[in-house]
């Protein structure tokens, strides 16, 4: 990725978490689903692999569905990014995580001030799935 900007975080990435990941259960989601693509996760068993409340797994669930990066079928969601794009920034993401963890946990959290501002950002979510 390019320079990083603000809190360490790569400008398209930070564009990115905006956008498509509101919480750090959404990105623990993304990670476990990203995990093995193959594999169809039940709701309860994510539930259980999270140690979360159903209620929050099916927000995160729907809300990776929203930003084109799972699929659910038969009752199974699993990791199916609509365009390469976005499997390099879930890519770029889980390895931002990995090194610099308060970085990416922290740009999670303090951008989420202006609820207006992440309503909007979702709608640029688009071009990646492009």
């Amino acid at each position: 990725m390019s320079a990083a900007g603000q809190g360490g975080v790569d400008p398209e990435l930070a564009a990115f978490i905006e956008a498509a990941i509101p919480s750090v259960w959404a990105l623990e989601a993304l990670i476990v689903l990203k995990r093995d693509p193959d594999i169809g996760w039940a709701t309860d068993d994510l539930v259980a692999e999270m140690r979360a409340s159903a209620t929050l797994v099916t927000d995160c669930i729907l809300v990776l569905q929203r930003a084109g990066l799972v699929i659910e079928h038969s009752g199974s969601v699993r990791y199916a990014p609509a365009s390469p794009a976005l499997a390099g920034l879930a890519d770029a993401l889980q390895g931002a995580y990995r090194q610099r963890p308060v970085a990416v946990v922290n740009w999670i959290t303090a951008r989420r001030s202006d609820p207006l501002k992440g309503f909007a950002d979702s709608f640029r979510l688009g071009g990646w799935k492009a």
